[in-house]
């Protein structure tokens, strides 16, 4: 077990889940940093995100440009919410007829 001077234990981040031997928390880096709501200072991990929120939290304070950059993200939201559905639907459907050729078999 490996630890500093003092013999105790390094910490571990939980964010990160890198280990330090002082215990001082280190950044969590990701390719994109978290945004944050310019009105309530929210953040978020995506632009996406933030955008569907200043959408659905702040609609009156929103200029036309950030309107439009909502209405994309709405867009795009539903789509991925019809492909996740197809896709579940299909999986409901499979397994519904695998079971039903398995009970055939069985019985």
């Amino acid at each position: 077990m490996s630890g500093d001077s003092r013999g105790q234990a390094p910490a571990i981040d939980t964010l990160s889940g890198a280990s330090t031997a002082t215990g001082e928390r280190e950044l969590d880096v990701r390719d994109e940093p978290p945004v944050r709501c310019p009105y309530c200072d929210r953040p978020f991990r995506r632009a996406r995100y933030e955008s569907l929120h200043r959408g659905l939290e702040h609609p009156d304070r929103l200029s036309e440009r950030e309107r439009a950059t909502v209405e994309r993200a709405v867009r795009e939201e539903r789509a991925e919410t019809r492909r996740f559905r197809l896709y579940a639907l299909g999986v409901l459907v499979l397994l519904y007829f695998g079971l039903l050729i398995v009970a055939a078999f069985v019985v």
